[in-house]
């Protein structure tokens, strides 16, 4: 989401908690919506949403099945409170070296529990278990029915670990020209939950929105408050041309434990002069990136999911979308790195659902 789309979520959120339509928009819709004021007589319902998914990953010529499912419970509160929850199940099969039946754990994880109080348009304060807003991939583009290509970003690791504590965020036009979004946070070390680890950090991202080209610039910062209290920091960009169907993105990071960048176009084929009904409905997607090793060695950098070597990769994609919610992906990549270079393919099915847990209407 750029920074008009956070600007007005803020100011949707209010209206959110009154009509379920409203709550639909500014949680799972594309940026620029603009939504109604509801009606004072629509009572707010819980909302049960979050995406099923079957993956296949053939990596150097092992192939991995990845199944997902990742609810997302969104309880309203009166016209000031919400509280959202993600979780997620994910189970990762895959053949023993010497053949046999395909096997492997399942994964259960708390993205984020948070209660929101939206003190007006421009604060709303957060606490509990939040993902953590450095970058942009993390909160906006990290669901697998929302991310243009379904392998993580090499850099997605670094200062991006869920927080347990608290946060504040908002939006406000600078002037015509300019709005503005920000968040900053600090979080705990542990809250006590078995599973549930955090590290102790505070930080901060702020970005810079230009609705006339809708263009979006930002910079994040966090620093570790325990071990050797190190500096991270990373700067983002997205960009929306006007009058093309593209999305350009592009985040930089950098910290003791590595840094990289990545740098993604997906482009819509909805201006396709030929097979307009299949094209329309087609999105091409490419990516490069690039991973540097920081200061904690190969071995750490595998134990927290980076690339043990610095690793350069290529990818491209095809995401086909059957209709609103049920898309097919596919994609092709290749990673080099002086640990070997080797192919990675992509195939798949993502389905996003949406469901009221109450009756949607007037009181």
């Amino acid at each position: 989401m750029h920074l008009s789309g956070r600007s007005r979520l803020l100011q949707r959120r209010k209206s959110v908690l009154r009509a379920v339509a409203g709550l639909c928009f500014s949680l799972l819709s594309l940026p620029g919506v603009s939504v109604a004021q509801a009606p004072d007589t629509e009572k707010p319902v819980p909302i049960l949403s979050g995406a099923l998914a079957y993956l296949n990953f053939v990596s150097g010529g092992q192939n991995l099945i990845d199944t997902q499912f990742n609810p997302v419970l969104l309880l309203p509160l009166g016209d000031n409170w919400l509280v959202e929850s993600r979780g997620a199940f994910e189970g990762q099969f895959q053949r023993p070296p010497g053949g046999g039946t395909y096997a492997g754990p399942l994964a259960k994880t708390l993205d984020y529990f948070q209660v929101d109080y939206i003190a007006n348009p421009h604060v709303t304060i957060t606490a509990g278990r939040f993902l953590t807003p450095f970058g942009i991939f993390n909160e906006r583009l990290y669901p697998v029915w929302i991310r243009a290509l379904q392998p993580d970003p090499l850099i997605l690791p670094l200062a991006t670990a869920s927080s347990d504590g608290a946060m504040l965020r908002g939006g406000f036009s600078v002037n015509p020209s300019i709005n503005m979004n920000y968040a900053v946070y600090v979080s705990a070390a542990s809250i006590g939950v078995k599973g549930l680890t955090a590290e102790r950090h505070v930080g901060g991202r702020m970005g810079f929105f230009f609705p006339g080209p809708r263009l979006e610039v930002g910079t994040s910062w966090q620093k570790t408050l325990q071990d050797d209290r190190k500096n991270a920091f990373g700067f983002h960009m997205g960009w929306q041309p006007p009058k093309i169907p593209l999305n350009l993105r592009s985040e930089y990071a950098h910290s003791y434990q590595g840094s990289g960048y990545w740098i993604e176009g997906a482009y819509r084929l909805s201006q396709a002069r030929f097979w307009q009904k299949r094209l329309r409905r087609t999105e091409v997607v490419a990516r490069a990136q690039q991973f540097f090793n920081g200061e904690i060695g190969a071995n750490a950098d595998s134990q927290l999911g980076l690339p043990g070597a610095e690793t350069r990769e290529a990818d491209f994609g095809v995401n086909y979308f059957l209709r609103d919610g049920l898309k097919g992906v596919a994609g092709y990549g290749h990673q080099f790195s002086s640990l070997g270079n080797f192919n990675q393919w992509t195939c798949g099915i993502a389905y996003r659902f949406l469901l009221p847990l109450g009756h949607v209407g007037a009181q």
